[in-house]
């Protein structure tokens, strides 16, 4: 079997599955819904704050004494190629008193 059948059968079957998945649903009568006094509504949100804050602390880099930001690597800056310094040639004409006119040089 080259690539492109088994990416095509795989494609086949998954659309099969997911109209089979879907009549399914659509089929089965929906069932009414089970009301839920305030505590257990309160608890199932503090749970999701816990979970939540668990989980996004455990992908934080810890804090390091070396950087202020709390990441573990500073801030990349880029200053750029450092700009040309061009000699002070004379720049072909100096005002002349003399002749109340700019000469040059």
């Amino acid at each position: 079997m080259t690539l492109r059948t088994r990416v095509a059968r795989i494609g086949r079957m998954l659309a099969f599955t997911t109209a089979l998945a879907a009549a399914i649903g659509w089929a089965t009568p929906p069932r009414p819904a089970h009301a839920l006094d305030t505590g257990a509504a309160v608890g199932i949100g503090l749970g999701a704050l816990a979970v939540g804050t668990a989980l996004g602390a455990a992908t934080a880099p810890p804090p390091s004494p070396y950087y202020y930001n709390g990441y573990s690597y500073p801030p990349g800056y880029y200053y750029g190629p450092a700009q040309p310094v061009y000699p002070n040639y004379p720049t072909g004409s100096c005002w002349s008193p003399a002749y109340n006119r700019y000469m040059p040089c």
